[in-house]
C-alpha cells in the first residue's frame, strides 16, 4: 500500500490531467446537490473497488487515487464550497495560497515554470441605496429588495462548458497554460523564454462546445433578493453590510453589498420628516386660528395620537417642541399660516 503522502502527492498531479474533463462528483457517481452522506457513502463504494490492495490494475489505482482526490475536497465544507463557487481553477488558488509559492525571476529566462506569488483577489463591491417611510426607521422594520446579480452558471458551475466531456486539453501547450519559446540575446547567445499559451489562455484546456445557459461566458444575470434590518430609530443613512453578495465570478470571491437607508418624506397632514435626531412636523392653521389659537390631534408615526395646541396669536414659522416623541428625545412642529406660508421658522424652547 502507498504511503498517506505520496498517495495525496500524486493526487495533486492528476487532478489537472486525468481529472480536467471529469468533475470531482461525477468521479464518485454524484450530481452536485449531493448530500455528506452520499458522498461518504460513494467514497466507501468506490475505494473498497479500486484499492490497489483488492484491485492491481494500474488503471484501478490511477481511479482510485482520482477517488480519493475527490472525497477529501468534496467531504470539506470549505474546498466543497470554493470548488462549487470557483471550480478546479478556485482550488488550485487555494492550494497555492495555503503553501505560500514563491516566484523566482529567472525561471521564465530557462524555461521553468512560471508561478506567481499567490494573492486574494476579492471581487468589485456595490453601494445602492434604499428609500422607506420615515414610520419604518422610527419603528423598525425588516425590508425585502432585489439587486441585480451576476452568479456562476447553474448548469456548467462555471466550466463554460455545455459539459465535462466538452472540456479539453489544449493542443498547443499539451495542458500546461504556456509554451516555451526560443529567443536570440544576441549572435551566438539564445534562451528559452516562457509564454503564456495564446491558444487557451493560460488555462491548459479548451471548450469545445459552450453552456447553453450561459454561453461560455461562467456566469448568468439574476434578481438577488436582500433582507435589510432596519432597527427602531435608526439614523438617516444607516448601512448594512451584506458579506460576499456582490457579483460572483471564477476569477475572484465576491466583494460585500453595501445597502445606505435613507427616509422619504410623508404626505398629509403633519408632513413628518427629520430633524437631526428629532422629528420634524408641520401644520398649517387657518387665519382665524393663527390669530386666536388652535388645537390639533396629529397621528405619530407609530399610530399614535399627539395632541398640540396654543392659545392666542401664533406666528408663521413657530416651533412647538414635544420632547420624548422623537426618534430619540425630541419631537418639533412647525406652524405655517395660510396668509404668510414660507416666513423662515424660528426655535421655541
Amino acid at each position: 500500500m502507498l504511503p498517506s503522502s505520496l498517495l495525496y502527492a500524486l493526487a495533486l498531479l492528476f487532478l489537472t490531467g486525468c481529472m480536467a474533463a471529469e468533475s470531482l462528483y461525477s468521479v464518485l457517481g454524484l450530481k452536485k446537490d449531493a448530500s455528506d452522506a452520499d458522498i461518504k457513502k460513494a467514497y466507501r463504494k468506490l475505494s473498497k473497488k479500486y484499492h490497489p490492495d483488492i484491485n492491481p490494475d494500474e488503471a484501478a489505482h490511477e481511479r482510485f487515487i482520482e477517488v480519493s482526490k475527490a472525497y477529501e475536497v468534496l467531504s470539506d465544507s470549505e474546498t466543497k464550497g470554493i470548488y462549487d463557487r470557483h471550480g478546479e481553477e478556485g482550488l488550485k488558488q487555494h492550494e497555492a495560497k495555503k503553501q505560500g509559492g514563491g516566484h523566482d525571476p529567472f525561471a521564465r529566462f530557462f524555461g521553468g515554470e512560471l508561478t506567481r506569488a499567490p494573492q486574494e483577489q476579492r471581487g468589485p463591491g456595490l453601494l445602492t441605496n434604499l428609500e422607506v417611510s420615515l414610520a419604518d426607521m422610527y419603528t423598525g422594520r425588516t425590508v425585502e429588495f432585489q439587486i441585480p446579480r451576476k452568479i456562476i452558471c447553474t448548469h456548467c458551475h462555471g466550466s463554460g462548458a455545455e459539459s465535462d466531456n466538452d472540456v479539453s486539453e489544449c493542443k498547443q501547450c499539451g495542458g500546461r497554460g504556456s509554451t516555451v519559446q526560443r529567443h536570440q540575446v544576441f549572435p551566438g547567445m539564445v534562451t528559452n523564454v516562457q509564454m503564456q499559451c495564446v491558444h487557451c489562455g493560460g488555462k491548459g484546456k479548451r471548450i469545445t462546445k459552450h453552456c447553453h445557459l450561459c454561453k461560455g461566458q461562467k456566469t448568468i444575470h439574476t434578481d438577488h433578493t436582500l433582507a435589510v434590518h432596519i432597527p427602531a430609530g435608526a439614523p438617516e443613512g444607516f448601512e448594512e453590510v451584506f458579506s460576499g453578495e456582490a457579483d460572483e465570478s471564477t476569477e475572484w470571491e465576491a466583494g460585500d453589498v453595501v445597502v445606505r437607508v435613507r427616509s422619504r418624506r410623508g404626505e398629509g397632514e403633519g408632513n413628518w420628516g427629520r430633524k437631526e435626531s428629532g422629528i420634524l412636523g408641520r401644520v398649517t392653521l387657518s387665519v382665524a386660528e393663527a390669530l386666536l389659537g388652535f388645537e390639533r390631534n396629529l397621528t405619530h408615526l407609530d399610530g399614535r395620537t399627539i395632541s398640540i395646541g396654543r392659545k392666542g396669536t401664533t406666528q408663521p414659522g413657530e416651533v412647538e417642541v414635544v420632547e420624548g416623541e422623537g426618534v430619540v428625545d425630541l419631537l418639533f412642529i412647525s406652524a405655517a399660516s395660510e396668509a404668510c406660508p414660507g416666513i423662515p421658522s424660528s426655535k421655541l424652547c
